[in-house]
């Protein structure tokens, strides 16, 4: 899901209006980044607060190519990783992962050897169908146990778009929040969906709802589920004692543009890119009674930030044997500060560029490749931007391409 995908940041549809109440019940974060332009990296980095170099998920076979899982890799996140989840069972939290995993299919990469008690969700996200005879769908497991997989117990029809996995997924998270409220248990929830993750799907009561098609439909039901959630924790009155926070894993994919790709807003490029469209996310923060209503920050946020601040709220500190890159943002969410920090953007092995306050440094530019883009693969379709959205890597170390973000949000105007 991209930065432009909600009312609250100016998609003009507003066909979102539970994250855009949600916003306007606590705080809009509008420069809050991934650590990673796609999905298994950024993965990682939000659970372990670690940048994808240090935690492994990154790659050197190839110079500034992204990392990730499929299901033809066997690799995943390392056993001397600490994930969010493992820690917090030190303060006697239950830990459940709905939806997609991404950090490792293999039996030593399961969730449930990385601090989650229970999981309902895939590995991987729902590509296919395949033939089992070459290749197996993916997987949907229930804790241990494999519980079927996608487009044969899990039915995903990728000529109408509709499947009900939305809907699964979320009468799991209501079941296992009345669950976890009944037995007076604190608890950790990553309700990790991937409905706007192409071939994307809706359940049939959303099917052609939205202006935006297929991807606004998506979004619609995951807007809906996100207000049913808000409103069971209200009902079961714990919302008072319950931090919610809702963002993206990467930029929209703009090369499944424009029937099953988002909306970016003003920024360039998309999924995959270091520009700004790949990494920056939209993210709110929600805790009636305790976050002020209303509140934007212009605070430089990470999903790292999550796994220091949800072990902040804890009463947990971070691993002191390791680099922690994410940071507490607390005092940045009750008293309204600001904190001084950069943020890094990586892809596979190289730091591409780096933000400081408004001003964004590329010390390398690529988007894809002119073979791919050849064939039609484009991560900036209609965005071309010379000498800024190459297709050939290009090295700025010496004189780097710097860019003024409050006056340049698209970064088309190097300084």
């Amino acid at each position: 899901m991209g930065w432009g995908d909600l009312g609250a940041f100016g998609e003009p549809s507003k066909e979102t209006p539970n994250l855009d109440q949600m916003a306007a019940e606590g705080m809009l974060f509008l420069d809050f980044y991934t650590a990673s332009p796609l999905c298994s990296p950024s993965r990682a980095a939000l659970l372990t607060g670690r940048l994808p170099v240090r935690n492994g998920f990154y790659t050197t076979n190839g110079h500034a190519r992204n990392a990730y899982t499929p299901q033809d890799i066997v690799g995943g996140i390392p056993d001397s990783e600490l994930l969010l989840p493992e820690l917090l069972k030190k303060a006697g939290y239950t830990n459940k992962i709905i939806g997609k995993w991404h950090l490792g299919h293999r039996p030593q990469f399961h969730p449930l050897r990385h601090g989650f008690d229970e999981w309902f969700g895939s590995p991987n996200c729902h590509f296919g169908p395949y033939n089992s005879t070459e290749r197996p769908n993916i997987p949907v497991y229930r804790d241990w146990d494999m519980a079927g997989r996608y487009y044969e117990d899990f039915k995903i029809d990728l000529k109408t778009g509709e499947a009900n996995l939305t809907q699964l997924y979320l009468q799991e998270a209501l079941d296992f929040i009345s669950k976890q409220q009944a037995s007076q248990q604190p608890f950790f929830l990553y309700w990790a969906i991937d409905a706007t993750h192409a071939p994307v799907y809706a359940s049939k009561q959303f099917l052609g709802t939205s202006q935006r098609g297929l991807y606004g439909d998506a979004v619609r039901e995951i807007d809906d589920s996100v207000g049913k959630i808000l409103k069971h924790l209200q009902q079961l009155g714990i919302s008072e004692n319950t931090f919610v926070f809702f963002t993206s894993d990467n930029g929209a994919a703009l090369i499944s543009a424009p029937k099953q790709g988002g909306s970016n807003g003003p920024f360039l490029c998309g999924k995959q890119t270091t520009f700004e469209g790949g990494m920056r996310e939209p993210a709110i923060a929600w805790w009636p009674g305790h976050i002020p209503a209303g509140g934007v920050s212009h605070q430089l946020g990470s999903v790292m930030d999550l796994f220091s601040t949800s072990l902040s709220l804890a009463g947990l500190q971070p691993p002191s044997d390791r680099q922690i890159d994410g940071i507490d943002l607390l005092p940045v969410i009750l008293q309204g500060q600001l904190i001084d920090r950069p943020i890094f953007y990586y892809r596979g092995n190289e730091l591409m560029a780096v933000r400081a306050g408004l001003y964004k440094a590329h010390y390398w530019t690529w988007s894809n490749s002119w073979e791919e883009h050849g064939k039609g693969i484009d991560f900036c379709p209609g965005q071309s931007v010379a000498g800024v959205t190459t297709h050939t890597q290009e090295e700025h170390t010496y004189l780097p391409l710097l860019f003024h973000l409050g006056r340049d949000p698209g970064e088309k105007y190097p300084l």
